[in-house]
Parts: C-alpha cells; sequence; structure tokens
C-alpha cells in the first residue's frame, strides 16, 4: 500500500472514531412559557413565568431554572407532569426540591422520562391554594 492509500484509510478510520464517540452528544435547551391559559381546564390568573430547561441527551440529566410572578398567592409546589401533550393531564413525574420563583434544579430522568421529554410529552406546572391543580403551565418542547 503507498503512503497516500494509507493516509485516506487511517483518515476514514480515523473520522468514523470520532463520529461514533461523544461528539454526538447534544445539549439541548428550551424556553418554556408558563400561562393559566395553558392550564387544563384553562384558569383565570395574572400570573406567567417562564422556564429555562437544558437536558444532556447523554447523560439523561435535565436542568431547570424557573421565575414567575403575579400569581394569586404563594406557591405550594410545582413540577414536571408526564406524559401528555399539550391539552391533556398526566401525573406528577418529577417534583421541584424547591419551588420558589428563580429555583434552579436538576435530575436525572429514565430512558422513558428522556423519550417523553424527547416527544415534547412532559409539561411544567405551578400550584397555589387558589388553583390547587395548577394556576400556570407550560408545555416544554425543542
Amino acid at each position: 500500500m503507498n503512503s497516500k492509500r494509507f493516509a485516506l484509510v487511517a483518515w476514514t478510520i480515523g473520522s468514523c472514531v470520532a463520529l461514533s464517540g461523544p461528539a454526538l452528544a447534544e445539549k439541548m435547551t428550551m424556553k418554556v412559557n408558563l400561562t393559566g391559559a395553558s392550564e387544563v381546564p384553562a384558569v383565570t390568573s395574572p400570573g406567567k413565568g417562564t422556564a429555562d430547561v437544558s437536558f444532556d441527551t447523554v447523560t439523561k440529566v435535565l436542568t431547570w431554572k424557573v421565575n414567575y410572578s403575579g400569581l394569586t398567592g404563594p406557591v405550594t409546589m410545582a413540577h414536571f407532569h408526564g406524559p401528555a401533550e399539550a391539552g391533556k393531564n398526566a401525573p406528577v413525574a418529577i417534583p421541584f426540591k424547591d419551588a420558589a420563583s428563580g429555583a434552579e434544579s436538576r435530575a436525572t430522568l429514565t430512558d422513558a422520562q428522556a423519550a417523553d421529554l424527547m416527544a415534547g410529552k412532559m409539561y411544567i406546572n405551578v400550584h397555589t391554594d387558589a388553583n390547587k391543580g395548577g394556576e400556570i403551565r407550560g408545555q416544554v418542547t425543542k
């Protein structure tokens, strides 16, 4: 084998190895708008919020920071629900340890939760005493 052909074969093998490794990892970021109108059923609320959500497809670590204001009272709990499309309800999937506005946290998802997240079948719900079923909600989508 001549040196040019050897170099081409070595480059091809090296490229294939590089493409099959961690270089294919993807960190996805999503911005979620939280409103009373997104609740199921919808609620009338002066509250609104946003969540910055990121997901590492290799480690399956989900991180989030939620900010909200104008709610009818103090938050009693907040969490991710799933699996459910927009307009449908689902059980709690990932509870927030701290539901305060500006709260940040992370969780490692199961394979099923990761699949639901990637399919747009998870939502964030923020609850108050006046709206026990949820006062503001937002679907997490890519």
